[in-house]
C-alpha cells in the first residue's frame, strides 16, 4: 500500500487518497496572485505540526518578508518553528546566479543534513532563468526527482509561474516528468472572483474529483462537495434579536453579509440553480421561520409542491415547541383546510380568492398579537398551480400590503419560473445560490456580494448555514 504525505489540506486530503505518494514530485501552477505560496507554506507547516521536516527554497522572495507573510496568513508563527528546527527557511536569491552546481549543492546538502522529509522550491521558474541552456534545467529536475525524491523519501513541491494569459507550464519538460501537477486558477462567476484547484494528474492515485474550489481565507482551504447531514440529538432552535429596522434571517453569516437581516417591508428574491439540493436551499427558509417563531413572531407559507403543513411542522418542532408552533405558524394548502390549527386551506381554481384568504389569516394573526410576518412564497408552486398571468395579477398587490404593515416577503424562484425578470426588478434583497464543480456557492446580486462557499453546521443540535468566503 503507497504511503501517503498530507497536503496539508484537508479538503484536498480528502479526494486524492489521503495525500500525496511519499516521496512524489508535486509541481504546483498558477498565475501571480493564485495562492502558490500560501499552498507550499501550508505544506511545510502542517507537516511541521506532525514532526515532519520541510526546507524551503527561496528564489524569488526575501527571507524575512516570506516569514512575516506567511505567519499572517497562517495564522502561526513561522519564525519560532524555524528556531525550534521544524523548518528551514533558506533564500537562494544571489546562489541561483552562481549557476545549476552550486544551487543544487546546496538544495541537495541542505535536505540531506537535516534529513528532511518535505521540500518547497519557489520558485522552479525563477530558479531556472539563471539557467543559460535548457540542459541545465534538465539536469536539476531530474536530480530533484533522482535524488531528493525517490532516494531521500523527500516530497517535493516545485511551484511554476505561468505567465498571465499563458496556459503552458514552463519548459513543458517539469509537466511530463512530475508525479503531479496541480493548477490553481482565479476564474470569475458573475464579476465575482472565484478561485479553482484543478488537478491534471496524479500517479497511483484514483481522483474522486478533478476540479474544487479553495479560499484563502485562513489559509489554503479546498471547498467540499454539499453533503447533507444527520441530527441525532436535536436541540432548541437559538434565537437572534432583529436589529433595528431589520428581521434576522436567523443565520449569523448572512446576517453579517446583508448588514443585519432583512429590511422591514421588504420583498426579497432567493433564486436558486436547478442543480442546488432542496436540503440545501431549504436550510435558508428554515433558519427564518425558526428565528420568526422563536422570537414570539409568525409566519406564513405558500410552500413548495408536495411539502404539505405536517410535513413542515415535522421539519420545525424538533427545534421549537409544537404549541408556538401551532399557534404562531400557519401553511397554505390547495382545497379545504386540514384539521390542524396550523393548516390554512386556500383556493386552487383561483389566486386571486388564495391571496385573499392569505391576507385574512395575516389580519387575524396581527389582530390577535401585533407582530411582524414572515411570509414564504414559492413562486414554482404559483405557476404551476395557478399560471404566470394570474400571479402577475396579485404581485402589486402583495408588495404593497407587505411595506404597509412592515412585515417581509421571501420569494422562493427556479430557473423555470417564467417571473423571474420581473421580481428580479422589484425585489429589495436578492440571494442567488448556483452550484461549481459540485461545490454551492451563493451570492448576494442586491446587495452586491462576493462569493460564499455553502454549507451546513449541525453542531448545535439543529441544521445551520455556514457562508465561508471565496476570497
Amino acid at each position: 500500500m503507497t504511503e501517503r504525505v498530507s497536503s496539508g489540506v484537508e479538503g484536498l486530503d480528502a479526494v486524492i487518497e489521503g495525500g500525496f505518494p511519499r516521496g512524489s514530485s508535486i509541481l504546483l501552477a498558477g498565475n501571480p496572485g493564485t495562492g502558490k505560496t500560501v499552498f507550499s507554506a501550508q505544506f511545510l507547516v502542517k507537516g511541521a505540526e506532525s514532526s515532519e521536516l520541510g526546507v524551503y527554497i527561496s528564489f524569488a522572495e526575501d527571507k524575512s518578508l516570506f516569514i512575516r507573510n506567511v505567519s499572517k496568513h497562517l495564522d502561526c508563527d513561522l519564525e519560532r518553528l524555524e528556531d525550534e528546527g521544524k523548518v528551514r527557511i533558506l533564500d537562494l536569491v544571489a546562489v541561483k546566479e552562481a549557476g545549476v552546481s552550486e544551487s543544487l549543492d546546496v538544495i541537495l546538502s541542505e535536505v540531506e543534513s537535516v534529513k528532511a522529509k518535505r521540500l518547497v522550491i519557489d520558485s522552479f521558474t525563477a530558479m531556472a532563468q539563471a539557467f543559460k541552456e535548457p540542459i541545465d534545467v534538465r539536469v536539476v529536475v531530474h536530480a530533484i526527482l533522482g535524488k531528493i525524491t525517490r532516494q531521500m523519501g523527500c516530497t517535493t513541491v516545485m511551484i511554476e509561474e505561468v505567465p498571465v494569459g499563458e496556459s503552458k507550464i514552463g519548459l513543458g519538460l517539469e509537466e511530463f516528468v512530475a508525479d503531479c501537477v496541480i493548477v490553481l486558477r482565479m476564474k470569475e462567476l458573475d464579476n465575482r472572483l472565484l478561485r479553482e484547484l484543478e488537478i491534471q494528474k496524479l500517479r497511483g492515485t484514483e481522483l474522486m474529483r478533478r476540479r474544487l474550489l479553495f479560499t484563502l481565507q485562513g489559509g489554503f482551504k479546498a471547498l467540499p462537495l454539499f453533503k447533507p447531514k444527520t441530527i441525532e440529538k436535536p436541540k432548541r432552535f437559538q434565537p437572534i434579536p432583529d436589529p433595528l429596522g431589520m428581521y434576522s434571517t436567523g443565520i449569523p453569516d448572512l446576517d453579517s453579509i446583508l448588514g443585519g437581516g432583512y429590511p422591514k417591508g421588504s420583498c426579497d428574491l432567493l433564486e436558486v440553480d436547478s442543480e442546488i439540493p432542496f436540503e440545501a436551499y431549504v436550510q435558508i427558509i428554515r433558519c427564518v421561520e425558526l428565528n420568526f417563531l422563536a422570537n414570539g413572531n409568525a409566519f406564513i407559507t405558500f410552500p413548495l409542491i408536495g411539502l404539505t403543513a405536517d410535513k413542515i411542522k415535522s421539519f420545525l418542532t424538533p427545534h421549537i415547541d409544537e404549541e408556538t408552533f401551532n399557534e404562531n405558524a400557519r401553511v397554505a394548502q390547495l382545497g379545504a383546510p386540514a384539521d390542524r390549527p396550523y393548516a390554512l386551506g386556500v383556493s386552487e381554481k383561483s389566486v386571486e380568492e388564495a391571496y385573499d384568504q392569505l391576507c385574512k389569516e395575516v389580519e387575524r394573526l396581527k389582530a390577535r398579537r401585533d407582530r411582524p410576518i414572515f411570509s414564504l412564497i414559492d413562486l414554482v408552486t404559483i405557476e404551476y398551480v395557478y399560471g404566470r398571468e394570474a400571479e402577475l395579477k396579485v404581485l402589486g398587490k402583495a408588495i404593497a400590503n407587505v411595506r404597509r404593515y412592515g412585515d417581509t416577503r421571501l420569494s422562493l424562484a427556479m430557473p423555470s419560473v417564467t417571473l423571474l425578470k420581473e421580481f428580479r426588478d422589484v425585489c429589495d434583497i436578492h440571494l442567488r445560490m448556483r452550484m461549481v464543480n459540485g461545490t454551492i456557492v451563493m451570492y448576494g446580486v442586491k446587495p452586491h456580494t462576493g462569493l460564499y462557499h455553502f454549507d451546513i453546521d449541525i453542531s448545535k443540535g439543529y441544521p445551520m448555514p455556514k457562508l465561508t468566503p471565496v476570497t
